[in-house]
């Protein structure tokens, strides 16, 4: 059996449905973000990324840079261990110190990305309730899935942020039965956020553990940064809150906030915790500075929504389809995967601008989009450019007879 052929036919269909996943090759420099160096066939030349998830800059904040610097003088470059074994540096603890307070719970624990952290604790907490029924948002990101699917248990899916479908599965369940809820409070494609309150209400009436997924908003939105349950001051009404020190805060790993019990059940029995070699020293002290920093500072996050405002403002007025929402994401729907592809190897090729292509599976099918992410560090000049850009590239690849909604 001729196995790398039916590999081989496999990428050819993706190819041929325009979802093949070309990368980019960037080179980020300390000091020039939003800038960076695309490493291309022809060479390497300037580029402006505005898909990046390091929203407010933080990883290259000075505070953060000098600090991950110095430890790794200090402390080396690698962990030694799991977290079990050797792996629990005095760093990782003060991280989780400092990230339990950033959200007003007794305890936190940090994995090696916010992948990890949904994965292991969902298929760890829903694995230790017999019988337990996990109640899904429609729209729940890929970790969230896999997690439900280790867990190994029942789950009821329902429709993206609606509230009545929910009470309605929930409502078909005994009372006692264990139940856990899951959703995001910022969905990264479209931009839009969920109702927390009412979630949290019926998990109460229905007597639900609720688990939020704040990886977009942490760093983000709320008086220190805690994000959108912060925000609205529903952080009390959360049993778990999960985040991602890898996207506003500048670094790499994830973690989950919650009570001291269901901390160490995870902690005991989530084998994405046990059993992978913990963060490095440098990467918790890079991270402290980071969280540390944005709970003082709300001066990056008012930058921030201010040129997310501009941008959407920009755009709607050039004509773009810009999807609405009240997030610093602004999606420009496309609906069609080779259309969206071609326009962001324009936007490369002829003005220099980094976008990268939203398509299927991370979207469904007819929903393919850009998405943006302006952050504090672009400019009033770069948005007007982007803008320009935008327009001349839609009208061309509308003209080359590429479908589009633009």
């Amino acid at each position: 059996m001729d196995y790398r052929q039916k590999f081989q036919n496999q990428l050819n269909r993706l190819k041929s449905e325009s979802r093949y996943r070309h990368f980019v090759e960037l080179e980020r420099v300390a000091g020039q973000h939003p800038h960076a160096r695309y490493h291309g066939p022809d060479g390497e030349r300037d580029v402006i990324v505005w898909c990046s998830n390091d929203y407010l800059g933080m990883g290259q904040h000075p505070k953060v840079v000098s600090a991950m610097a110095d430890a790794v003088a200090t402390h080396g470059t690698g962990a030694g261990g799991t977290r079990n074994i050797s792996g629990t540096s005095h760093a990782m603890v003060a991280l989780e110190s400092e990230l339990a307070e950033l959200h007003n719970k007794e305890r936190a624990l940090v994995f090696t990305s916010g992948y990890v952290a949904n994965e292991a604790s969902i298929s760890a907490l829903a694995a230790q309730l017999p019988g337990c029924i996990i109640f899904s948002d429609e729209m729940n990101h890929a970790s969230i899935i896999s997690g439900i699917r280790y867990a190994r248990t029942e789950k009821a899916i329902f429709r993206h942020n609606d509230i009545a479908h929910l009470e309605e599965l929930l409502a078909a369940q005994p009372i006692d039965r264990p139940k856990l809820i899951i959703f995001e409070s910022v969905y990264s494609m479209d931009g839009d956020t969920s109702p927390i309150a009412e979630i949290a209400a019926l998990a109460r009436k229905y007597q639900a553990l609720t688990y939020l997924d704040e990886v977009h908003a942490v760093g983000m939105y709320g008086d220190q940064g805690g994000g959108i349950a912060q925000m609205r001051g529903l952080e009390d009404e959360i049993d778990i809150i999960q985040g991602t020190l890898g996207k506003a805060f500048g670094t790499v790993g994830g973690y989950i906030a919650a009570d001291d019990v269901i901390c160490d059940m995870v902690r005991s029995a989530g084998s994405g915790f046990i059993f992978t070699t913990a963060l490095p020293p440098a990467l918790s002290v890079g991270a402290c500075a980071s969280v540390r920093h944005l709970k003082a500072s709300p001066a990056e996050r008012h930058a921030q929504q201010r040129q997310a405002k501009r941008l959407k403002d920009k755009a709607v007025a050039a004509g773009l389809p810009v999807m609405p929402g009240e997030t610093h994401i602004v999606p420009v729907m496309i609906g069609d995967a080779a259309a969206t592809q071609r326009i962001c190897q324009l936007l490369l090729a002829d003005f220099g601008l980094y976008v990268q292509p939203i398509n299927y599976p991370t979207v469904p099918r007819g929903t393919e989009r850009l998405r943006l992410t302006p952050g504090p560090l672009h400019t009033d000049a770069m948005i007007d450019d982007l803008v320009d850009a935008l327009v001349t590239v839609l009208a061309r690849v509308h003209a080359e007879g590429m479908s589009s909604t633009g």
